[in-house]
């Protein structure tokens, strides 16, 4: 029950994907004719995520989300090769994996996350991969969570939620598990990091 499990986000956090996912999201709206403003969306998407967007601009503008999402999904789709790795994200995975630390990855990205990680050569270190078509209600609710630590027997206390926006720190904290993250956060079980190299200075002591 004691052994450490990393939960990982892929957007920003392990993978260089704002880039490909603005374009994606440019080309949606300029599909469905609607005015794209790149610093609004992109502040947005942080704060929120792009599904919350979508909806919203659907409401909107009487529009059908569903189809929104469709569009922009392809269109990502066809940038997976925009898509590069935070850096130090191959050393820091290959240090976990090193470490016996259980790895996962819980993204609201769609299953071409499973493309983007086998064509980045990262898929085995990860022992399972959920995504937004795994059936799980999305970030913050703690359903993934609480399916992967009764499946794996984890300890909540040495579970860690690694991410880049508040939405992940509240995932952790809804969840009952720690938090590493790009922010800062009340959050008592939240370390903020500033690179991804960091992460391993935080287990020195259990090292």
């Amino acid at each position: 029950m004691q052994k450490t499990a990393f939960i990982w986000d892929l957007d920003g956090t392990l993978l260089d994907s704002y880039e490909a996912i603005l374009s994606g999201i440019e080309e949606t709206f300029c599909q469905f004719s609607i005015p794209y403003d790149k610093e609004k969306v992109r502040e947005f998407i942080l704060k929120y995520s792009v599904q919350d967007l979508l909806e919203q601009v659907a409401e909107e503008r009487n529009l059908d989300a569903k189809e929104l999402n469709q569009v922009r999904s392809q269109s990502l789709a066809e940038k997976n090769a925009q898509v590069v790795l935070m850096l130090g994200a191959r050393e820091v995975l290959a240090w976990a994996d090193e470490a016996g630390i259980l790895q996962f990855v819980y993204t609201h990205k769609g299953d071409n996350a499973f493309t983007i990680l086998r064509d980045l050569g990262l898929e085995s270190y990860f022992t399972e991969i959920l995504t937004s078509q795994s059936g799980f209600s999305r970030k913050p609710s703690p359903e993934v969570a609480t399916y992967l630590l009764d499946k794996y027997e984890l300890n909540p206390r040495t579970t860690y939620y690694i991410g880049d926006r508040t939405l992940d720190v509240e995932f952790a904290q809804n969840s009952g598990i720690q938090s590493i993250n790009f922010f800062e956060s009340s959050y008592e079980g939240n370390q903020r990091i500033q690179a991804l190299a960091d992460i391993p200075y935080i287990f020195e002591d259990e090292q």
